[in-house]
């Protein structure tokens, strides 16, 4: 198996489409393409897209956030295409949107994971992601999630 060859670059509209192809094989309850498209028009500097020949493989969809005391990023939505999964693709997605969020001043990054998400909760564990509490029935079917966080500095 030849290595992927993947870039990665912010997302534009005409990657939707696969996008929401993505979205739709990697979660019980996708979002609506609308959300997606909300999301990058809100969010355009911190929603990334990987492509490998031409194809989006996967996209991590981030905000950022000012509470008025702290700047931090929030990883709203990561999904990689079933045959693109297990070879970096996340990992290299994380990475950018890090990258981008330090540029921009955040001094952490927050996500939601379902509490049954165990292989999640562990990708993100391995990039420094760390359990700060759990919401009680934050996901449409009443599932709890965990909310972890990367702090940059201390």
């Amino acid at each position: 198996m030849m290595p992927l060859q993947f870039t990665v670059r912010r997302a534009q509209p005409a990657d939707l489409p696969q996008i929401v192809a993505i979205e739709r094989v990697a979660f019980v309850d996708p979002w609506e393409e609308g959300t997606l498209q909300e999301s990058l028009a809100c969010y355009p500097e911190t929603f990334f897209v990987a492509k490998n020949n031409g194809n989006v493989a996967g996209f991590v969809a981030g905000g950022i956030e000012d509470t008025g005391e702290e700047v931090y990023g929030h990883i709203m939505n990561l999904a990689v295409a079933p045959e693109y999964r297990r070879q970096g693709v996340g990992h290299h997605l994380i990475r950018r949107l890090e990258q981008e969020y330090l540029l921009l001043g955040a001094s952490g990054v927050q996500l939601e994971v379902r509490i049954t998400n165990t292989g999640a909760q562990e990708f993100y564990r391995r990039l420094g992601y760390r359990e700060v509490f759990q919401v009680a029935a934050y996901y449409a079917n009443e599932e709890d999630a965990l909310v972890m966080m990367k702090w940059f500095r201390f």
